[in-house]
């Protein structure tokens, strides 16, 4: 791996950089953005249950914010459950823009390194090709000289996207985990509301 940093030359930092970046992110938001961590499945059906058996309680809202990002939609609006729906959806929606903030967290970031990765590439190759022509001598390149630059100019070329697709493939895979889990809890929290107020039937 060292050789070929080497033969890459130092515009290939930037690269590696760039890709311990993406790692971390992906992986990170590989564990957060898990169903099972955002919107449980049959949570809707526990809160309606508690709130038949024992109605609405701070333990039960404490509980409900800390577990997941659907649960803390869920007490927003059920620590207004005594108003009329219009509040209660207003509360919702307050809570929904947070927690849409907190699931699109890093991925800027991440599509970002997906769109400079390729130019950090070319920045690399153009170095390569300078390093080339700049040590041009009245006969002519060495063979040193010569697979010296052709080396940094290909390999960064080459690194850049191997950066940049997975990268990317990734950014749009989280994109529509994101549009996804924000649909659901919408629904999640439209049936809540109707259900509290008894315009559906649970």
């Amino acid at each position: 791996m060292f050789v070929i940093v080497e033969a890459a030359g130092w515009p290939i930092w930037f690269l590696i950089f760039a890709s311990i970046i993406a790692v971390a992110l992906i992986a990170e938001r590989l564990t957060f953005l898990r169903y099972t961590n955002v919107a449980p499945p049959g949570l809707l059906d526990q809160v309606v249950q508690e709130l038949k058996q024992r109605g609405v309680s701070e333990a039960m809202l404490s509980r409900l914010a800390e577990g997941s990002e659907l649960g803390r939609i869920f007490a927003a609006g059920l620590r207004n459950i005594k108003s009329s729906p219009e509040v209660m959806k207003d509360s919702i929606e307050e809570a929904g823009r947070a927690t849409t903030h907190e699931l699109e967290r890093f991925l800027t970031t991440l599509g970002t390194i997906a769109s400079i990765s390729p130019l950090l590439g070319l920045f690399g190759t153009v170095v390569g090709m300078i390093e080339i022509f700049g040590a041009q001598t009245a006969v002519g390149n060495t063979p040193t000289v010569l697979a010296h630059g052709i080396s940094v100019a290909l390999y960064n070329t080459a690194f850049g996207l191997i950066v940049a697709v997975p990268s990317m493939i990734f950014y749009r895979h989280f994109r529509a985990r994101v549009d996804s889990l924000i649909i659901e809890m919408e629904q999640q929290a439209i049936k809540l509301v109707e259900i509290v107020h008894g315009t559906r039937k649970a």
